[in-house]
């Protein structure tokens, strides 16, 4: 790690009109290193080696981030096995979405630090942890629906206590809701309706019955839509059930 006026020797080079290829072969250091630190001067203080974590205690926040985790979330290994990033992918069209994932993140890992990248029509809201895995068993080599899904005891306990949490964050990482239409002849003349509906669309057979299962157990009747000859497609379409779904989830913001 490079001390502050090793950083601003490098910096200054820059400063004078050099190219971060010419700096990087005067100094040794990479281009990379000194790209950053035009973000921030000050070194990065390594972290203390932590304990493996328990269940979180803010469970109502989990369930949420473990819905997102679920649906658009992965996690991978820092530089020279430092620790892990949680990355959770939000559409940007929903700010109100952004913000709730990296509120969600900040309240769960012990740092309460979170950050966003931007891409093209996404932000990643991304978070540093050693020990994100232990929080989050699922995660593995592979697809998530190439692999087996299944709640660990602990967390199952936290989405039985918080499940409209649990089904918040599924929604709003694989879910949608949606205005639907149809026609009916009414007294000899043809009218349109329309009608609310909330769809949960994911691959993986297990992520899709952690869904249903939980919706089971809120009341909630659903029902599979084949797309293509694939049950991918969750829907909740009866009166009573979208009503209850907007009371708990609502659209995405």
């Amino acid at each position: 790690m490079y001390d502050v006026s090793t950083r601003k020797r490098a910096l200054a080079l820059v400063e004078q009109g050099r190219s971060l290829n010419s700096v990087s072969r005067e100094t040794g250091i990479s281009r990379s290193a000194i790209r950053s630190w035009q973000r921030r001067l000050e070194p990065v203080p390594r972290m203390a080696p932590q304990p493996p974590p328990g269940p979180p205690a803010d469970r109502d926040s989990y369930s949420y981030l473990l819905g997102l985790y679920l649906g658009d979330g992965c996690i991978s290994p820092g530089p020279r096995g430092t620790g892990h990033y949680l990355r959770i992918a939000c559409d940007d069209k929903w700010p109100g979405l952004v913000a709730a994932c990296e509120a969600a993140v900040r309240a769960i890992s012990p740092a309460r630090t979170a950050h966003r990248v931007q891409a093209d029509g996404c932000v990643s809201v991304v978070g540093y942890y050693p020990h994100w895995p232990v929080l989050f068993p699922q995660h593995g080599p592979g697809k998530k629906h190439e692999r087996v899904i299944v709640l660990q005891d602990w967390q199952q306990e936290i989405v039985d206590a918080h499940p409209w949490e649990f089904v918040r964050g599924l929604i709003h990482s694989d879910g949608c809701r949606i205005i639907n239409w149809t026609t009916r002849v009414v007294a000899g003349e043809r009218k349109r309706y329309e009608y609310p509906r909330y769809f949960f669309t994911n691959v993986s057979g297990d992520i899709r019955r952690l869904y249903t299962d939980t919706l089971d157990r809120l009341g909630v009747t659903w029902t599979h839509c084949t797309r293509h000859g694939n049950a991918y497609n969750i829907s909740v379409a009866r009166r009573a059930d979208v009503a209850l779904m907007d009371a708990h989830v609502g659209p995405k913001y």
